[in-house]
């Protein structure tokens, strides 16, 4: 097994010149917009009325542990075999923010021999994307600001301003502040606050809309603020959509790229599963359908926020659904989910492993028989992995009626992936996905919906809706905003709302303390627990490993 970090094998790889991987595809030179020699946008209006005939694989997760779990690089791994194995696939996944790579997770394109590239580019700004979602974001934030202090003919209350600033960054200090201080001259004083830009309903927008002309509509029904007499003030009602749609023209076209096997990669879009919906674009994965047999995409962190987003937003809003799942997990997680300090992970452990193993459990029987998807469980190797732990695993899943197979893409690439595929495929034409179902009906209350998110995927005993978020909910259903899905901000790390209840836990209520709409992206946000949109850094800051020499080689990006 190879010892070098990601990007020196990302490094020392040989790219396939763009134009190359696009017409693996059959993607015509004139449809690309060339950023550099490997790298591309997609002009996808020539594709718009192609039929879709690719089969659709989701990646999802256990909930994830500081030992990881290895979603992307599984998912990069499956795309590389699944071409090895002669299906004609690609990988559609989301762009990394920079708050994270700066953060604690270092870069954010797969690892090892199941990577995207060009790995640094792909982490550090890619094709502006992020940039541009942050630019209209804040134009939106400096019209409202504007209209009050020319005079306010919308009435805009100042303290029911729901519109944030954003910027891709983990910065804590931004969370809360006060603005327009400096006098008259500087606007108005009141509170306001930084959200991170993945955290957007830009963000949202631009990934679920179907096309520019999608994309305008949706950002003028974003709601911004109210006025004093409570009526919701829109994005249309500041004139601020056109403009917000001149800044995204670029931004809402797919991004080509490729893995080190040269399998074409769209990587478009980047929302978090734990404040947002987690998701790539409708676009880049619309397209990916159009122009493959086999379409693997992943959703964020675990299946209980991202996969269950995923389904009930993004297949809702795209018309689609996964043909089967893919649950990645590791023995050294599970580990961890049993008790095991991180520390003590390399050692075999039965009785920790048999304690964590509900958590996969849980995600499995939600995946079978909650949404009624094939799927099967991917084992991300590791070498302190036994022979006896990984026959623990096999035997609990089978119970369920789930197979179980070892990815090995980490080192050995695509050729580590073959049992996989083999297995998604047999799922993809022997299986049914035909029982697909939500887990909630749109018709139902805002309240009936959360407690049914709250009781069927995380198994709690309901929600525990706070004073405050009763009365959002009661105007947002006077507004008529009650028949949308819901976007849930959870931890990650817990299907509660608890990041320390580790496992399965039981007995436990979601605390949902407060709930607002994202008109634009056609879902309403429920915030749960202590869940934040805008993240800080850690005590030791990825970032102090990141480096550049005096000929540009990036080092550190993990």
């Amino acid at each position: 097994m190879s010892l070098k970090t990601d990007i020196e094998i990302a490094q020392e790889s040989t790219m396939l010149p763009i134009e190359q991987v696009a017409a693996k595809l059959g993607i015509a030179p004139e449809n690309l917009e060339h950023y550099g020699h490997y790298k591309a946008k997609v002009d996808i209006h020539a594709m718009k009325d192609m039929p879709r005939k690719a089969k659709l694989v989701l990646v999802t997760a256990i909930s994830p542990t500081p030992a990881g779990e290895g979603k992307t690089t599984t998912s990069v791994g499956l795309a590389d075999a699944l071409n090895r194995v002669g299906k004609k696939t690609v990988v559609c996944l989301r762009e990394p923010s920079l708050g994270p790579v700066f953060g604690v997770k270092g870069g954010a394109a797969g690892g090892g021999y199941a990577q995207v590239v060009p790995m640094e580019d792909i982490n550090l700004h890619f094709t502006g994307d992020f940039h541009a979602i942050g630019i209209a974001n804040n134009l939106m934030a400096a019209l409202i600001d504007n209209h009050i202090q020319q005079g306010n003919a919308l009435d805009i209350d100042t303290r029911k301003i729901v519109w944030k600033r954003v910027v891709d960054m983990n910065d804590r200090q931004l969370r809360h502040i006060v603005c327009g201080l400096g006098g008259k001259a500087s606007g108005v004083p009141r509170e306001d606050g930084f959200d991170i830009t993945v955290a957007s309903e830009i963000m949202a927008v631009l990934c679920l809309a179907s096309d520019l002309a999608d994309l305008k509509q949706r950002l003028a029904k974003m709601v911004v603020a109210y006025s004093r007499s409570d009526k919701p003030i829109t994005a249309h009602d500041l004139k601020a959509e056109g403009a917000m749609a001149a800044v995204l023209k670029d931004a809402i076209k797919p991004n080509l790229v490729q893995t080190l096997e040269h399998t074409p990669a769209f990587i478009h879009g980047g929302p978090f599963a734990n404040i947002a919906h987690g998701c790539n674009s409708i676009q880049a994965t619309e397209t990916a359908l159009k122009l493959s047999e086999y379409t693997v995409t992943e959703a964020g962190f675990a299946a209980d926020l991202g996969a269950e987003k995923f389904l009930d937003i993004k297949c809702r809003a795209g018309g689609f659904h996964p043909d089967a799942v893919v649950i990645v997990a590791t023995v050294r997680a599970l580990k961890y989910h049993g008790g095991v300090p991180k520390a003590e992970l390399n050692n075999e452990n039965l009785e920790a492993l048999e304690k964590g193993l509900p958590n996969l459990l849980q995600h499995v029987d939600n995946v079978k028989n909650v949404y009624g998807l094939p799927c099967v469980v991917a084992i991300n190797a590791f070498p302190t992995d036994t022979e006896a732990e990984l026959k623990l695993v096999e035997e609990k899943c089978k119970e369920q009626g789930v197979n179980v197979r070892l990815s090995e893409v980490w080192a050995k690439g695509g050729e580590g992936g073959k049992a996989l595929a083999e297995e998604v495929i047999r799922l993809c034409e022997q299986e049914n996905s035909d029982n697909f179902r939500f887990v909630y009906d749109l018709d139902t209350t805002i309240e009936e919906k959360l407690n049914t998110i709250a009781t069927k995927v995380y198994r709690a005993d309901g929600v525990s809706i706070t004073p405050a978020a009763k009365k959002q909910i009661q105007q947002l259903t006077e507004l008529g905003f009650d028949k949308m899905p819901i976007c849930m901000a959870k931890t990650q790390f817990s299907f509660s709302d608890d990041a320390s209840k580790l496992g399965a836990p039981k007995g436990f209520k979601i605390t949902v303390r407060e709930v607002k709409v994202n008109a634009g992206a056609g879902f309403l946000v429920a915030k749960t627990g202590d869940i934040m949109t805008m993240p800080g850094l850690p005590k030791v800051p990825a970032s102090e490993r990141i480096d550049i020499d005096e000929n540009g080689k990036i080092t550190g990006l993990f």
